[in-house]
């Protein structure tokens, strides 16, 4: 299985002589690209980290929360199989994966950098599944059954997307393990999960505890959905 040359040199650019290795996933039938975890146990010169800050190679990693998803799909495959769903934020592609492995009827990946749909692509091949992709969720019609999220609300100025989500899909789910006080007035909790960032990031225990949250888009017509909304974005 030969390394992915376009993933592997833009990997290079940013860390020297860090590599890609074809990673399996534990507690799962899953591969992926990864960093290799020997470049994490060193310390960063001062331009690399330059650069990992300017472009982080998200791609590059399996995080907690999509490894958390993916596990979740593969016990709970009647969430996906035969639905159209879309992978919000792909990443490396780990839940898209996983959702075309439990059956679902087309998946897209959708991410915004090049290069993460540049490693769901190898990925996918990796894994033997047909993706579909797309940089523009916003461009996409209102036509998911399911959107996936994992890995996105890290940054506060993402919330506004719980809305927007439920824009082009029935339903979504969202794996989280960052935001402490998640609230919308469509979002349930459904469980908690337990995963880690491969390779390892030494994070606090704290992050290993994923949440997954269920919405369903309201009826047509509800005064009450929209009013909820609306007194969202008020106090976001």
């Amino acid at each position: 299985m030969k390394v992915p040359l376009d993933l592997q040199d833009a990997l290079s650019e940013l860390l020297g002589d860090a590599q890609l290795v074809a990673c399996e996933l534990p507690d799962t039938r899953l591969k992926l690209w990864l960093i290799d975890a020997q470049n994490m146990d060193r310390a960063f010169t001062p331009e690399e980290t330059r650069r990992i800050l300017h472009e982080p190679p998200y791609w590059s990693f399996c995080w907690a929360s999509g490894l958390a998803l993916a596990r979740y799909l593969a016990e709970h495959p009647h969430w996906v199989q035969g639905k159209r769903v879309l992978d919000f934020g792909a990443g490396s592609g780990v839940a898209a994966i996983a959702a075309a492995k439990a059956g679902a009827l087309e998946v897209v990946a959708c991410d915004l950098d090049p290069l993460a749909i540049a490693a769901c692509r190898a990925n996918a091949a990796l894994n033997d599944v047909e993706l579909s992709y797309s940089t523009d969720f916003f461009a996409e019609a209102d036509r998911f059954d399911l959107i996936l999220v994992a890995d996105v609300l890290y940054d506060r100025a993402n919330l506004p997307l719980l809305d927007e989500f439920l824009s082009r899909g029935r339903e979504a789910l969202v794996a989280d393990s960052r935001v402490r006080d998640f609230q919308h007035p469509l979002y349930q909790r459904l469980e908690m999960l337990n995963a880690l960032t491969l390779p390892d990031l030494a994070e606090p225990w704290e992050f290993r505890n994923v949440s997954l949250y269920h919405a369903q888009r309201p009826f047509t017509g509800d005064p009450a959905a929209t009013g909820n909304s609306d007194l969202l974005r008020a106090t976001l």
